[in-house]
C-alpha cells in the first residue's frame, strides 16, 4: 500500500510541474488515467478485505440516509444530539466521536436516516485516521452534509471536497453525458453531438490505452472533459447531493452572516442555539428529491399519516414494490388522484409515473 501511495504522490507531482495548454494535454490525461486506477486500488484493495471496521457497519434505516462528514470539533455531535434526539458525545477536545453514531429524522412524514460519521483530517482518502472507513460510509448517503466551523477558514470545505472526490464521491454533480462501451473489435469509434473542446481523438485513445482497451464506442453529448471520461471508464463515481452546514453563526456578526447566505448549497446555522434548523430540514428535503404517496384503502379515507416516501419519478409498479412484492401479482389497476393526473380517481396502468401527495388505490384481480 506505501509503494501505491508513493507512485500517487509521483503523478500528483508531476501533473503540478506540467503547464496545462494544448501541448501537455496528452500527456496530462494519461498521468489522470493512471491517477484514477492507482485512486481505484485504494478504495477496492486487492485481496477483498478493506471492509467497514469496526463501529462503521450501520445498517440503513428508514426512507433515506444522510451522512454528516466534516474535521474533528465542528459541531457534527451537537447536531445529531438537536436534530433527531440521539446522545452523541461532545467535547471541546477533538475527535471525540470514535464511530458511527446514527438517530433518525422524521420531516413531512419520511423517516431520514442522520449518521455523525468521526472527524476526518486531510489525507483521509490515503487511510490517515481512519480516514477511508468514513469516506467508504459517505459513498453508502443519499445526501451528504459538510458541517464547518464558520469562525475557521473556509479552506476547510476545499480539503473535504478533495477528499471525498479522490474516493470517487462526486458532490453536486451529475454523471457526465458520455456514452462508453466496449467491444471485441473495431477499433475507437470516438464521435460526439457537441464539437469537444477539451478532449480530442488522441487524448481519448491515450485513456483508453493506459485501460488497455483498444475496441470501444465512445459518444459524448456535450462538452466533457478528460476527468469526465476517466470517471465513465472507472465507472464507480458516486453521484451525491451536498449542502455544507455552515455552524456557530452565534459566534458571528450580521454582516458575516448575510456573506455566508450568498454562498451556494450552503445552510448556516448555530447547533448549540437550535438557530436556522427549519431552513436545514427544508433544503435536506428538497434536496433529498423525495415525494409522498397516500394510501387509500377501498370504501374508505386515506391514510394522510404513514405515507409511502419515494423517489421522484417512482412508478406504481415501484410503489406496488415498496407495499408488498405480492401484490403486483394480483394488480389489475390503480386508482389516483392529485397532480399527475387529468381527472379524479383516474384508473392508471403500473407504468405510471406518480408526484408529490398523490393518493392511491390498488385495483386487484379478481380470483
Amino acid at each position: 500500500m506505501a509503494e501505491v501511495h508513493q507512485r500517487i504522490k509521483e503523478i500528483e507531482d508531476e501533473m503540478a510541474r506540467t503547464q496545462k495548454n494544448k501541448a501537455t494535454a496528452l500527456h496530462l490525461g494519461m498521468l489522470k488515467a493512471r491517477l484514477a486506477k492507482l485512486r481505484r486500488e485504494l478504495i477496492t484493495p486487492k485481496g477483498g478485505g478493506g471492509g467497514g471496521g469496526e463501529g462503521f457497519d450501520v445498517s440503513k434505516t428508514g426512507d433515506a440516509r444522510v451522512g454528516m462528514i466534516g474535521f474533528p470539533s465542528v459541531g457534527k455531535s451537537t447536531l445529531l444530539t438537536k436534530l433527531t434526539g440521539t446522545y452523541s458525545e461532545s467535547a471541546e477536545y477533538e475527535f471525540t466521536t470514535l464511530t458511527t453514531v446514527p438517530g433518525m429524522i422524521t420531516y413531512k412524514g419520511a423517516k431520514i436516516q442522520l449518521l455523525d460519521l468521526p472527524g476526518i483530517i486531510e489525507g483521509a482518502k490515503d487511510g490517515k485516521g481512519r480516514g477511508r472507513q468514513v469516506i467508504a460510509v459517505g459513498r453508502t448517503c443519499n445526501l451528504v452534509l459538510i458541517v464547518l466551523d464558520c469562525l475557521k477558514p473556509l479552506g476547510h470545505k476545499r480539503i473535504i471536497e478533495k477528499e471525498l472526490e479522490g474516493f470517487g464521491i462526486r458532490l453536486n454533480k451529475k454523471p457526465p453525458p458520455i456514452v462508453f462501451k466496449t467491444k471485441e473489435r473495431g477499433g475507437i469509434n470516438f464521435t460526439y453531438t457537441v464539437k469537444p473542446t477539451h478532449l480530442t481523438d488522441e487524448i481519448v485513445k491515450s485513456i483508453l490505452t493506459e485501460y488497455k482497451i483498444h475496441s470501444a464506442d465512445i459518444r459524448l453529448y456535450g462538452d466533457c472533459t478528460a476527468d469526465e471520461l476517466i470517471d465513465v471508464i472507472e465507472g464507480n463515481r458516486r453521484y451525491v447531493p451536498c449542502i455544507y452546514i455552515l455552524n456557530k453563526i452565534d459566534q458571528i456578526t450580521i454582516e458575516e452572516l448575510d456573506i455566508l447566505y450568498k454562498l451556494p448549497h450552503c445552510v448556516p446555522v448555530s447547533a448549540h442555539q437550535e438557530w436556522n434548523f427549519d431552513d436545514l430540514l427544508l433544503k435536506i428535503w428538497s434536496d433529498l428529491d423525495l415525494i409522498r404517496i397516500y394510501t387509500k384503502p377501498r370504501g374508505q379515507v386515506p391514510d394522510y399519516n404513514e405515507p409511502v416516501v419515494m423517489p421522484r419519478n417512482s412508478t406504481v409498479e415501484e410503489f406496488c414494490n415498496k407495499i408488498h412484492k405480492s401484490l403486483l401479482q394480483q394488480f389489475k389497476h390503480a386508482l389516483v388522484w392529485g397532480s399527475s393526473v387529468k381527472h379524479v380517481a383516474q384508473k392508471v396502468g403500473k407504468d405510471h409515473v406518480l408526484l408529490d401527495e398523490d393518493v392511491v388505490q390498488i385495483v386487484k384481480l379478481s380470483l
